[in-house]
């Protein structure tokens, strides 16, 4: 799980030439995340699917909310 996170963040922001501003969350980097349901490293992989975001943030603002 955490090779999978790691590639579809921090790798996906590299690839972009993005990684020196986003893909982590570390003071000075823009603030993209989601908040999802259950924390996906602590539950069966086949209950992934049911996981669900809950609110996502982009540039430090609320995107959506559920």
């Amino acid at each position: 799980m955490a090779q999978a996170l790691d590639a579809y963040t921090t790798g996906a922001a590299y690839a972009c030439c993005y990684d020196d501003i986003v893909g982590i969350l570390k003071p000075g980097y823009t603030a993209d995340f989601v908040v999802l349901s259950e924390n996906i490293f602590e539950i069966a992989p086949e209950r992934i699917a049911d996981v669900v975001p809950l609110m996502t943030v982009i540039d430090g603002q609320i995107a959506y909310k559920k």
